[in-house]
């Protein structure tokens, strides 16, 4: 029997639960969990920092896994490794571009529950159609997905 499998079957035998971010293949969406969290150029703490983040639930897209690390890619395209422990399997996006309005229905010409600026991160759900439920500290709305990072185009959540 290979090793993996017995691992795998192992850990089944002994009820111990695996995470779902370790169960995952890249790409995949997180978010940050921690108010500061360090980038780094490789996937150990030996690898210098390139990069301090000070902004919890900012969304981060998963490109590759190594052990406990994941490379990383944020909303400005910089990409590098973090601990899996600094991130969370919550979903959010931010706005990108201009100001952009948050509906009352997933349709352009529901009523308009708030604006967002650029920048603005929120938790998502509900996405379907290209439009996303979209929750900012309980202010929420819907948001076409064009205007937020964090989702793929066309992606489906419940």
């Amino acid at each position: 029997m290979r090793l993996a499998t017995w691992l795998v079957l192992s850990i089944v035998a002994l009820g111990l639960a695996v995470p779902v971010a370790a169960q995952r293949k890249p790409p995949y969406w997180v978010s940050i969990e921690v108010d500061k969290a360090h980038l780094r150029s490789g996937p150990g703490r030996n690898y210098p920092a390139i990069w301090l983040y000070k902004r919890r639930d900012l969304p981060l897209k998963v490109l590759d896994v190594y052990g406990e690390w994941r490379k990383v890619e944020d909303p400005g395209g910089t990409q590098g490794w973090m601990l899996r422990n600094f991130l969370d399997e919550k979903r959010t996006a931010i706005v990108v571009g201009g100001v952009t309005e948050l509906r009352s229905a997933p349709q352009l010409d529901a009523h308009i529950n708030w604006r967002a600026e650029p920048g603005v991160v929120g938790a998502i759900s509900k996405c379907t159609d290209n439009w996303c439920r979209f929750d900012v500290g309980g202010r929420t709305g819907y948001i076409e997905q064009s205007h937020i990072w964090g989702v793929e185009p066309g992606e489906v959540l419940r």
